[in-house]
This record gives structure tokens, sequence and C-alpha cells, in this order.
């Protein structure tokens, strides 16, 4: 027999693997399903043997250990034809590649056997594929909301769809970057799919107003990345060796790390690993506050909390199930993970403490904030795009300092309390102007000192929140001022704002008037959520700092996206180039990948350019070379050559697919030359976009030697202007005064900071917790709930005691929390 191509890692095992008693009448019942569907003999994909030795009713009997008979039953029938789909697809076209009409005309007939209504009837199935679909939707979806149909429909069709991507790599002979595998692997490996399952099964289905959130998209999120790599793990062996597929993560960081087989399959494990302590901790930190701020009824927030039990029951069965199954690599393996019994529940990790000290998942919390940076050089980038410069960079310059000025961003004024963060001669080495001027080289000089502005702004919010909130942590006051900030766009009518009470009002009103207003409803919508999410994301930061919490990579550089505020910029820039080309092909899986590839290079410069002023001079936890060191346990030249490699193959891939994959995009949407040359037109902003980030990063002061910009320097000059200037009128807010200013590389105890709109922060704190316990008594009481009509079967809440997913986290972590308030 063949050697295994490397030893299995040990896994954090967190939680028990339980099996569902009604297993052995689920294997009765899909093995004559599958072949009443002609999924066996005769298929030419499967035999009766194949099933069996494959056992998907023990893996759902493992992944779903608490439904009923019937249940169980439809969803095993559910994970035999998604996996016969995946064979069938393989056998029909992966093994000829060049086929992808083909293959694409297969996939297109798929969805028409998913209607939002039953009524609307199914096509005449062709093939088991379409039949065995059918027949599932339609036993499942009279028991979930159109909602839920609407979302499960969607994955489905990722799944199915995005097989074309592995086809196109496979034809290539092209393996992915690590960021580009995570994302397409989602949608390819099926594990969003089967968080829709858990919904059913586990009577979960998670309330329309939250599923889009990002607690629950991180919980969605966090599961489906930890099933892939866990998967990938034990189906190397199968995937790489014997079928070719080159859609696997051990072979991505083989090939991307230059590794050799075993210390890749080392490293997705730590990545599987730290994608669960990414659950656990959005579980505790982040879905408290979501109950609150959207008030949750008691048996909205028992199906969200069931939810999350369902996708830990899911990894841990789908572990089991992996150890025993022929399909995959488990050669001398014990059967099961010696948890049938025992303590159970979400996330009794405590039970096994050796298998909840993962160090990987303690490491993110032992950063020193305001650590030395030595020896650091930035590399050299790859950047192959001639970079263009607006002749109206000076003139936009200077306007939007003297709009700078006019608002206050660069002297303190009584009253404002995010003024003067900046000085004149501080924002002149900034000349955010030179950065418009390279993303637009064809702008008027109206819409470049826009967009100088909009950079401005946003670069002097995320600044001045970090300031106020960043260090002593303070995750309420940064809350409180964000959420003001959104009410400066209106989407109904842009100029009416309420009267602004700081600078960032001040600006963001006067921005949003001059932008939103030329807009359509439909594109002001989108650029107010974009802008929506950019101050979202702020607040994340600082709730990382309140843990000091190295975040993990995937979060982060999912995150970056947003704090960059990536999204403003390119929205604007398809607005422009967008008349008559259809949403549908900007909003396509290959335009969001282009958009992302930019995006993350565009961030990774920054992070590369300003990695010492952020992690010695500002205490910062949130950039890329700091990540990397963390996870991978590095040294700083190791991870600074990793975070470049990452950089240029997020480059090399917006060229592979604007050379390869949307020219096919362009075909698959029939798309006239007009609309073709509109797309190019947004194409060639998107490179215009990357290299003037270059330049500008090249071309300015705020990551020079001389790092006069951060916090330090600041507070010393608030204290200075507190020292020197007379008490105002009693109805003015008093400007704030800073505390001593340490050293760099002291403890990051910096305190007494200015509140927001006069308002002091520890006043904030109490009015955010008073609303906390409001929210949570009126939903306990039943205040809330009764505007609902809830199931009288429903269990009564009961508020849960420390015996969940990742409990020994919260009692191992209560001291050091307590000692650090």
């Amino acid at each position: 027999m063949a050697q295994q191509p490397f030893k299995l890692p040990d896994f954090y095992l967190p939680y028990p693997a339980r099996l569902n008693p009604h297993l052995e009448g689920a294997r009765e019942h899909t093995r004559a399903w599958a072949r009443e569907f002609g999924m066996l003999e005769g298929s030419g994909v499967w035999e009766l043997a194949d099933l069996e030795a494959h056992d998907y009713a023990l893996l759902c009997a493992y992944t779903h250990p608490d439904c009923g008979a019937e249940a169980l039953d439809l969803v095993t029938d559910w994970y035999v034809w998604v996996f016969f789909f995946d064979d069938h697809f393989l056998e029909t076209f992966k093994r000829t590649p060049d086929d992808r009409t083909g293959a694409k005309a297969y996939l297109d007939r798929l969805p028409a056997f998913m209607p939002m209504d039953l009524a609307e009837g199914f096509p005449e199935p062709t093939n088991p594929v379409e039949a065995g679909l059918a027949d599932l939707w339609q036993r499942t979806v009279p028991h979930m909301s159109l909602d839920w149909r609407a979302r499960f429909r969607e994955s489905t069709e990722h799944l199915l769809n995005e097989s074309m991507w592995e086809l196109s790599n496979i034809n290539k002979g092209r393996v992915a970057n690590p960021v580009e595998y995570i994302e397409m692997r989602r949608k390819v490996g099926g594990a969003p799919w089967s968080a829709g399952l858990v919904e059913y099964a586990a009577k979960a289905e998670v309330p329309a107003r939250v599923a889009g959130s990002r607690p629950l998209r991180v919980l969605k999120d966090t599961f489906s990345d930890a099933v892939h790599l866990r998967n990938d793990l034990f189906s190397y062996e199968r995937e790489v060796s014997q079928e070719g597929e080159l859609s696997n993560g051990v072979l991505v960081l083989e090939r991307f790390l230059d590794y050799p087989t075993q210390q890749a399959a080392d490293a997705v494990n730590e990545m599987l690993s730290s994608r669960l302590h990414q659950f656990e901790n959005t579980f505790f930190t982040e879905l408290p506050p979501l109950f609150a701020e959207h008030r949750l009824t008691v048996p909205e927030i028992n199906r969200v909390l069931a939810y999350a039990k369902g996708l830990q029951d899911w990894q841990a069965g789908g572990h089991e199930w992996h150890m025993r199954s022929s399909r995959y690599m488990n050669e001398g393996l014990v059967g099961g993970s010696g948890f049938a019994a025992g303590p159970m529940g979400l996330g009794t990790s405590a039970a096994d403490l050796r298998r909840f000290l993962h160090p990987e998942g303690l490491r993110q919390f032992t950063h020193t904030p305001y650590s030395p940076v030595v020896g650091y050089r930035v590399p050299a980038m790859y950047q192959p795009f001639p970079p263009g410069r607006s002749p109206h960079h000076a003139a936009a310059r200077e306007a939007s300092i003297e709009w700078s000025r006019a608002l206050g961003i660069t002297e303190f004024r009584p009253g404002l309390p995010d003024s003067g963060a900046w000085t004149e001669e501080q924002l002149r080495g900034f000349d955010l102007a030179l950065c418009s001027a390279g993303l637009d080289p064809d702008a008027t000089l109206d819409e470049l000192t826009l967009s100088a502005e909009w950079l401005t702004w946003g670069t002097y919010g995320d600044d001045w929140i970090s300031y106020a909130f960043g260090t002593p942590a303070d995750v309420a006051g940064a809350r409180a001022a964000t959420d003001r900030l959104a009410r400066f766009m209106p989407p109904a009518d842009p100029a009416a704002v309420p009267a602004a009470e700081s600078v960032l009002e001040a600006g963001l009103a006067d921005l949003w008037a001059r932008t939103a207003g030329p807009l359509p409803p439909h594109q002001r919508e989108a650029f107010r959520d974009a802008v929506v999410t950019m101050l979202d994301s702020w607040v994340w930061e600082i709730a990382n700092r309140a843990e000091n919490r190295i975040p993990d990579p995937v979060d982060y550089i999912e995150m970056r996206r947003h704090t960059f505020g990536s999204e403003l910029t390119m929205l604007l820039s398809r607005f422009a180039a967008q008349r008559t080309a259809p949403d549908g092909v900007f909003e396509s899986g290959t335009m969001r990948a282009v958009e992302n590839a930019a995006m993350d290079y565009g961030w990774l410069i920054n992070d590369l350019y300003s990695y010492p002023k952020e992690i010695q001079y500002e205490g910062e936890l949130h950039n890329a070379v700091l990540v990397v060191r963390n996870f991978l346990s590095t040294d700083q030249e190791h991870a600074v050559a990793v975070v470049a490699d990452l950089q240029t193959s997020r480059m090399e891939q917006f060229e592979h697919l604007t050379a390869h994959e949307v020219p096919q995009l362009f075909d698959d949407f029939q798309l006239t030359g007009e609309q073709r040359a509109e797309v190019e037109a947004y194409l060639q902003d998107l490179r215009n976009w990357m290299s003037g980030i270059v330049v500008w990063h090249e071309g300015v002061t705020r990551y020079g030697p001389e790092l006069e910009y951060q916090p330090a320097t600041y507070r010393a000059r608030l204290a200075e202007a507190g020292a020197g200037t007379e008490a105002p009128a009693a109805d003015v807010p008093s400007a704030p005064v800073a505390a001593p200013v340490p050293a760099p590389g002291a403890s990051a105890g910096l305190t007494l900071l200015p509140g927001i709109h006069g308002v002091p922060i520890p006043a904030l704190r109490k009015a955010a917790a008073a609303a906390l316990q409001e929210v949570t008594a009126a939903s306990v009481q039943g205040d809330t709930a009764a505007e609902f009509d809830p199931d009288p079967a429903e269990p009564a809440f009961r508020a849960p005691a420390l015996t969940g997913l990742g409990t020994a986290a919260a009692r191992l972590l209560a001291p050091l929390a307590a000692a650090g308030r």
C-alpha cells in the first residue's frame, strides 16, 4: 500500500461528536432514493458499493445529531445529491476540461429546478442531478421562509457555478493564491450550503433582519473555512495525487509558501484552528450586542443560538466522519474522537484542557503594543501599470487644504472634540490630492478636489477614532461616534442632515450632499452602505484593541478592505463608467474577484509602508506583517517576504482575471461593443487605482523616518493647547486635556481621551450599558415579543450557564479581563 503523503496533524477538537439514533433508517432510505433517481447502477458514476463505502448517512447522523428521522432522511438525500453532482460533473467535464460550453450549459439548467414558488413547476429532468434536485427542493422549501429559500438557492448556485472556476484552473494548470482559494472554496466547497441545511435540520432559521450582519456572516464563514480546510487535509491524497485537482489548501500553501507537504499540512491545520477560534470569539463578543441592537425577541435569540450550536455539531461530526469514510486519507487513525460520551454543549472545551489551550489561539493575545521595530525596509513591489497624474493635482491640493482648514482639521477649536488632530504642515506632507491625482488622472478639477476631500475626511476620521477611542480601547464610545456619523448620509434627501457637532460630522454632511445628490437612488444606497461599512470596520479595530487581540488572518484580510475605504473610490469609478452594461456583470463572481484582488493589492501597499509607524508609534494590532508574524510564528524578515509575495500574487491574479476570465464574462453576458468598453474603462480605473496608491506612498511624508504623525505627538499638542486656553463659556464643551505621553515602547497606558459631542467617554460607556440592559430586560419580559406570534412549541428562554462554546475561554480569561479593567 502506498505511503500517505503526510501525517495528519493534531486537530483542535473542542466539541464532542454525537450520533443521531436514526442512522440505520437514513441509510436504508437514501439507498432506495439514490437508486430511484438513477445515481447508482448504470449512472456511469457510482455503483451501490461506492454509496455504501462513502456512507453519507453516517456523515449526516454525525453532523445533525438531534434532528428527527424524517429530517435526517431529507438532509442525507441532499448530501448524496451534492456529492453525486460533484462526481458526475468531474466525470463529465473535468477530465475533458476543454468543453467549457457543455459544462456551462449543464450548470445553467440547474437553477430552474429551484423555483421560489413551487407553483411555477419544474422543467423535465434530463439527468439524475436535475431529477434529484427537483425532488429535494419540493420536499424542503415548504418548511422554510422565502428569505431562507433565496439564501439557500444562492449558496446552491454558487456551489454549482463555481465548479467552472475549478474547471478553468485544471485547464490552465493554475494553483490559486491563498486569499483567492479561501474565497472561492467557500462557493465551490459547499459549506455555506451546509449551513443552510443546519437551519432546516435544527429548526433554527436565522431572522432575516440579522442574516446579513457581520456576526452571522462570520459564524458562517468561519464554519465554512474550517469545514473546507479539514476536508483538504483528509482528501489531499485522492484529490491531488489521484484526480489531478488543484483546488486543495495543502497544495496552495505548498506552492505559495514553498513548504514541503508536511509543513504545508501543518500550516493548513493552524489556519483551521484559527478559524475555529474566530468562531468562538464572534459568538461571545459580537452576538450579544447584535441581539440588543436589533431588539431580537427571545424566540429569535433562541434560533440564532441553536444555529450556532448546529454549526458546532457539524464541525465535530464532520471530523468524525472523515476519520471513518473510505473516501478519505485516514489510514491508521483510531476510529472515533473519543468524545461519544461525556460533557456536551456549546463549547465544553475545558473537558479537555489540552485541546482548548491551543497555542495558536492564545498567541493572538500576547503582543506587546509599542514594541520597537528594528531593521525594517519596505520591500520592492511588483507594479506593472504605468502611473498617471492629473494636471489639476496642485490646485486640488490647495482647495482640499483650504476645505480642511475651514472645517477645523488643522487647528483646535473649543467645542469640537475632534478638531486639530493634524497640523497644516502634516496635511501638506500627506498630500492626499496626490493620491487622487493618480487614482483618477482624467478627472476635472472639481472631481479631483471632491476626491481629495473624501480621502482627507476618511483618513482623518480613521486617525481620530483611533486617537480618541483606541487607548484605552472604548468600543462604546467609538460606536456612538460612528452611529452619529451615519445620520449625516440620509438616502432620501442628501441635504436633510442634522446639525453637525464635530469636524467629522460637518465634513461628511458637506461631502454627502455634493456626492450623493447627483446619484440615482440605488447608487446612493450602495455608496452609503460602503461608507457605513467603513465606519463599522473602525469600531471592529477598536474592539480588537480592547482584547489586545491580533486578528485571525482571514478575518483581517476581509475587514482590511473596509478599513482602507476601498469600496468608496471604486464605487464612484464604477458609477462613472457604467451606463448600459447590466448590473449582473459588475456583480458577477469574476468582477468581485477582480475588485478584491485590486483592493488587497492597495491595502497591502499601505501595510508594508506603515508597519514601523503603526507598530512602534501607534500601538496598532492591524497590520498584515504583524498578522503573518503571529500566525506563522516567524520573524519580521520572513513575515515581510510573505506579505510582499501575497501582494504580488494578488496583482498577478488581477492580471489573470482581466486577461482570461473577463473576456469569457463578456461572452457569457453577450455584451455589445459599447458595454465591453464600459467595463474596460472601469478596469482601467482599477489599474490607475493601484498604481496611484503606489506613487502616493512613495511620495508623501506620512510614512517617512521622522514619524511626527503619531498619537503621542497629537496628545502632547492637545495638552499644550489645553494648558494655554481660557475656560470656555458654560454652554460650550471643554476641549479635552491629554495625559502625559509615554515614550515609544512604553506601556500603552494612555488615558484621558476626548469624548464626543461634549459627552465624556465614561458617560457614553454608562449610557451604552444602560441601553443594553434595557433592551435585554424588555426581551426577557416579553415587551418586544408582543409584536410577534412565536411558536408555542418554542422552549422557554433560559440564560445559559457557562457550559457551551468556548466557555472554557470565558472561565480562564475572566480573571485576566477583570485585571485589565
